[in-house]
């Protein structure tokens, strides 16, 4: 069994560090994550720079990146001129995210849910129309720092009024890191049914509680076959009060690849760049499969 591993960390990764990296040290992450046999990943968002700072390099970034077939290069847009910016750098494809509280919505893209529901039909139409597939992402879609509990009847509701415009790809994302193992499943036993099988269903799991890794196998049985992670679990959403990264890459894979699953990723590759991202970012890093090495022989 084949399972993608969508690499955010010079997205998702990036945008909550004090520290700014330049733009030829993102660079230089991206093409070690190429090289370890990342074939998509989430590069950068064309957001206001003055909320994300490290996202002000955007156009810069795309520009500077090197073109290799079979590489396809994610931008977030959270809005219309979002979107054109992202396809006028260059971008292969476009994630643009729903959020299922109008407090989350409102804090994050100056949006309600239902303002967010009508600009995802424009994004993805318009998306298609410049040759881009388009990922839905629905945000704090088991829970919110503003609003709490998120009822998993709600975020279908929202799922099956954004799927008029179908997504390439669909992506459940645990904004804040609080979902457990059975959220997971119940989640995606309620939207599943009503999801053509041409939408790949994904998982976007933040590690906050550290319930990341649990969440995603949760997902595995469920019938996900993508995950976003990101190398050295790095990251966290400026708008997410307390937000302590992802689930980290080279973790994720070191399960994975133990339960006998192919994500075509080199392991301790990905870990020799974890170690270089360390250099980089410091204590920010905070993966253990790069710390703890592989399985004894």
């Amino acid at each position: 069994m084949n399972i993608e591993i969508v690499d955010v960390a010079a997205r998702d990764g990036l945008q909550n560090e004090k520290k700014l990296l330049p733009t030829e040290v993102k660079v230089e992450l991206i093409e070690r994550l190429v090289a370890n046999g990342s074939r998509r990943l989430e590069t950068t968002s064309f957001v206001n720079p003055k909320l994300v700072p490290a996202m002000a390099d955007a156009e810069d970034l795309m520009a500077a990146l090197p073109r290799r077939d079979g590489v396809s290069y994610i931008g977030l847009a959270l809005n219309e001129r979002g979107l054109e910016r992202a396809i006028a750098a260059g971008c292969d494809e476009v994630a643009y995210a729903v959020c299922a509280t109008d407090t989350f919505s409102q804090k994050n893209q100056g949006t309600t849910v239902e303002q967010g529901i009508e600009v995802w039909h424009k994004i993805a139409n318009r998306a298609r129309e410049a040759g881009l597939d388009p990922t839905l992402v629905v945000s704090v879609a088991f829970g919110c720092p503003y609003e709490g509990e998120v009822a998993t009847a709600h975020v279908a509701r929202i799922v099956e009024r954004c799927l008029s415009s179908l997504p390439a790809r669909l992506s459940l994302a645990d904004t804040i890191g609080v979902g457990t193992p059975r959220d997971v499943k119940d989640l995606f036993a309620a939207i599943i049914p009503g999801v053509p099988e041409s939408v790949q269903l994904g998982t976007h799991f933040h590690n906050t509680r550290n319930t990341g890794i649990a969440n995603a196998y949760a997902a595995l049985e469920a019938g996900v076959r993508s995950f976003d992670s990101s190398l050295g679990g790095v990251g966290g959403c400026p708008f997410a009060p307390n937000a302590t990264g992802n689930i980290c890459t080279e973790d994720l894979v070191f399960m994975l690849h133990r339960m006998g699953l192919d994500t075509g990723l080199d392991l301790d590759g990905l870990a020799d760049t974890a170690r270089w991202l360390q250099s980089h970012l410091g204590d920010s890093v905070v993966g253990l499969y790069s710390k703890a090495g592989p399985f004894p022989s």
